[in-house]
């Protein structure tokens, strides 16, 4: 209960105050006047004054509402470190106490965790989101059980009351961490790219530790290399990309002993590889319908460079011109077969047949740049049907498909086999082609005829489509390092030339020439993981029918199977949100793939000392304290505001004393009557003392 006096006037305020003003006016001129009552009639007018005002006595019923204490709890990834989160939840425990045994007073817990993608400890959102929700007249402290790594400081709200961290962690711990410094987010295939890292030793390091590491290197989770770097300088490292697409690259140190956690002993990178130009040697037999599109086709890409030789004399042809007359670039063999073989990433044969240009040797020297990796693709004509075919030379070792002289000269529309339908190739190659239709061909795929097919039976590789009478039209096959493609047709230019409405033969050999630069993305046996926030696309690719399951192994070790679902021929899929970020790493059958989430390092690990020195400057505004969990648990106290609110051992609160009134009455402090008796009495008597007056002066 608490009451108090107040003023309840019977008429309006204004016009309480104008009689107030003539009261003054009259008591002003009495006392010119002279008049000896003057005082009466001021203590009467006074009194009736007051009594119009009408004081009145406010009695409120209050219930006394608990002072509130607020605990913060950070449940970072750099609070699960160690045994941080056992000294949190001892803390915790015995602030609870504290406060219990304190009375009056209640205890609001706010927990946060990892921040969504790479924030790190948001713990100022935290406490601002909690104040929020109570009453400020209510909070009487607020205590942060932290490791003291927060990374949202400057974000701190105005805070009403003493401030306090409770420190995990050690004053001995010590950690190790590989630092990244620069990274390119793409390199060119064939040169290196230099990334530039350090090793950086923190906290109370032990002696004998420092001097050099083992750093080792993997590349999309293969055999890792090893090297020995010195601790605390930055070095720089040449690193060339082995293939195009995403390189994932690892960068590890080994844990040493005793230091708080290996999570940041290792960082991920992605550099995405990409071709400076592809370079293309094409080798035309003989002039033909095909040779310019070909040649159109291949120079259309900027990226590509291009040597084209086209036989047009060949050696037989005796004519009688003298060869200083002619006009023709000799065929530089030797340089291009023998010298800068490797430099080509492709070489086309089209229309190619023996005719003594290119020795035996030469031709073995291409078939070991295949199977040294390089790609060679066989655009077959009449001439591979012949006597003098490619086939029947060193070459013919590696090319999939043998000829059976057999020439098969009529129309026929290109068949996408089953196998083809699931190879990445020409997977759905259906939609690329134009919209017209042959007459009577409604249900067969949507492009045109080719007339001439060179028949082959297939040894090797894979079958992805068939021509005339179901004979095999385009088989791709690898040997040893590098790949080998066979179109057993030289009419594919009748699709560019829209007869019969044309085809897909640019995205056909777009394709094509990929495959045989071993593209990630056209493999056709390949598991992919790509990833938006946290949450991935996995991707089996396979020639078979079915998929297994897929084994993901987070940073943590823990191992969770994931079933694919079927996406298309030949193609498995499924989403997964992965818990944490970090580098994951994926493995279905031989398949291996592995993803970096959030960055190549996480935030919460780049600083694992425990520190006070980011929360000293609010702490200290609000008069509290920082204490650290492994000394004890320090005792709750009250204390004045404005006074110092931690000590040794002990932290302290302000007490609020807020209320929440229940009731209000208020009654007249004097009833209404008795105010106007006494100024009734009091006019008479200065009637009576100023009568007086006036018989004596008579």
């Amino acid at each position: 209960m608490s009451g108090s006096v107040i003023f309840d006037p019977l008429v309006p305020e204004v016009l309480l105050w104008a009689i107030a003003a003539l009261v003054l006016v009259t008591l002003g001129y009495a006392t010119w006047r002279g008049l000896t009552g003057w005082w009466l009639r001021a203590l009467a007018m006074a009194t009736l004054l007051l009594g119009v005002a009408n004081p009145s006595l406010q009695t409120e019923d209050r219930d006394l509402l608990t002072d509130i204490v607020i605990a913060v709890v950070d449940e970072s990834a750099s609070q699960r470190i160690s045994d941080r989160a056992a000294q949190t939840e001892a803390a915790l425990e015995d602030l609870r106490g504290e406060v219990d045994r304190l009375g009056n007073t209640e205890l609001r817990v706010a927990r946060v965790g990892d921040s969504e993608g790479d924030e790190g400890t948001l713990l100022m959102a935290a406490l601002a989101e909690t104040m929020a929700e109570v009453p400020r007249a209510r909070i009487a402290g607020i205590v942060l059980i932290s490791d003291g790594q927060v990374h949202d400081i400057e974000r701190s709200p105005e805070l009403p009351a003493p401030v306090h961290t409770l420190l995990t962690g050690h004053s001995n711990d010590w950690d190790r961490r590989l630092v990244l410094h620069n990274a390119p987010a793409f390199g060119i295939l064939g040169e290196p790219v230099t990334l530039s890292l350090s090793v950086e030793d923190q906290g109370d390091v032990p002696a004998g530790e420092g001097g050099t590491v083992a750093l080792e290197i993997a590349i999309d989770g293969g055999a890792p290399q090893s090297f020995d770097v010195p601790v605390g300088r930055v070095m720089d490292f040449p690193i060339t990309l082995p293939h195009g697409g995403m390189n994932v690259l690892q960068f590890t140190v080994p844990a040493a002993e005793g230091e708080l956690t290996d999570r940041n002993n290792s960082a991920v990178v992605q550099i995405n590889g990409v071709r400076d130009r592809l370079r293309v040697l094409l080798v035309s037999g003989a002039p033909h319908p095909g040779e310019r599109t070909w040649r159109n086709l291949l120079k259309s890409d900027s990226s590509v460079d291009l040597v084209h030789f086209t036989i047009l004399r060949p050696p037989e042809k005796q004519d009688g011109v003298p060869v200083n007359e002619l006009s023709l670039i000799a065929f530089p063999t030797r340089e291009l077969f023998l010298e800068k073989i490797d430099e080509f990433d492709l070489i086309i044969f089209d229309r190619y047949q023996r005719r003594g240009i290119l020795p035996a040797i030469y031709l073995d020297n291409v078939r070991q740049y295949v199977e040294n990796g390089g790609a060679v693709l066989i655009a077959a004509g009449p001439d591979y049907a012949t006597a003098a075919s490619i086939y029947r030379s060193p070459l013919g070792d590696v090319l999939p498909g043998a000829p059976t002289s057999r020439v098969i000269e009529e129309g026929f529309t290109p068949e996408v086999t089953e196998l083809g339908h699931r190879h990445p190739v020409t997977e759905g190659l259906e939609a690329h082609s134009p919209l017209q239709r042959l007459p009577g061909n409604e249900e067969g795929p949507p492009w045109g005829r080719w007339l001439r097919l060179i028949d082959v039976t297939p040894t090797s590789g894979e079958v992805l489509m068939t021509g005339a009478e179901d004979r095999s039209l385009l088989i791709l096959d690898r040997v040893g390092e590098g790949r080998v493609a066979l179109l057993a047709s030289d009419q594919a230019w009748l699709w560019s030339r829209g007869y019969e409405g044309g085809g897909p033969q640019l995205e056909l050999l777009r394709r094509l020439a990929h495959w045989m630069m071993k593209e990630p993305e056209l493999e056709e046996e390949a598991l992919t993981v790509t990833a938006d926030g946290q949450t991935m696309t996995v991707t089996r690719r396979t020639l078979g029918e079915t998929a297994s399951d897929v084994e993901i192994t987070a940073p943590d070790g823990t191992v969770t199977t994931l079933t694919l679902d079927p996406d298309g021929p030949g193609r498995f899929i499924a989403d997964w949100t992965a818990p944490e970020i970090g580098l994951y790493h994926l493995s279905e059958g031989d398949k291996e793939a592995v993803i970096a989430l959030g960055p190549s390092a996480p935030r919460e690990f780049e600083q694992t000392i425990a520190t006070g020195d980011i929360l000293q400057g609010l702490v200290d505004a609000r008069r509290g304290g920082i204490l650290a969990v492994e000394d004890g648990a320090p005792d709750l106290r009250r204390v004045r505001p404005g006074r110092p609110a931690a000590g040794r051992g002990w932290i302290g609160v302000t007490p609020r004393e807020a209320y929440l009134t229940a009731d209000i009455t208020v009654r007249p402090f004097v009833p209404a009557w008795l105010f106007l008796v006494a100024a009734a009495l009091l006019a008479v008597a200065a009637w009576l003392v100023e009568g007086r007056r006036r018989r004596k002066a008579a």
